[in-house]
């Protein structure tokens, strides 16, 4: 089996700036349960969906209404053997202008059919970056509600 990164594209009628906007609101689409800052390189944040998943990230790469790029620095997934799966792994967003529409490219480095983690992971993914192009085209995305003991803890 080839080891293809996870990878999706979507093409949205809105600005490459709100696209940028929108995937640097990572609690508008992928968790409420989010400490940290995720708007500048250099900036680090933590999601957790409950006690399925935690994950800090360190933003290594900012390009304005051009590209995102994440270092997952860690990790704990409890529904596989090898818990830290995603540590060392990248996500990257790229945003581009194509035929007077924006197009939005998410790659998962790392994330590849390989993996233990790759099917629920795939789910995951394809569940939340559809939460994302609701956030960018309607404003309202559809990220992970924290639980009330765990928000903002």
């Amino acid at each position: 089996m080839e080891d293809k990164n996870y990878n999706a594209t979507f093409l949205v009628d809105k600005s490459p700036e709100e696209v940028f906007k929108a995937v640097n609101n990572v609690y508008g689409w992928w968790s409420e349960d989010f400490k940290g800052a995720s708007q500048n390189a250099g900036d680090e944040f933590e999601v957790r969906f409950d006690d399925i998943h935690y994950s800090r990230h360190k933003l290594t790469e900012v390009i304005p209404d051009k590209k995102v790029v994440w270092l997952v620095k860690d990790s704990r997934l409890t529904f596989i053997k090898k818990t830290d799966e995603w540590t060392g792994t990248t996500n990257v967003f790229e945003i581009n202008e194509k035929d007077g529409k924006t197009e939005l490219t998410f790659t998962h480095k790392g994330l590849t059919p390989g993996v233990e983690c790759y099917d629920g992971c795939f789910s995951g993914w394809n569940y939340f970056l559809g939460s994302l192009v609701n956030l960018i085209t309607n404003g309202q995305g559809q990220p992970h509600q924290a639980n009330e003991n765990c928000k903002n803890n």
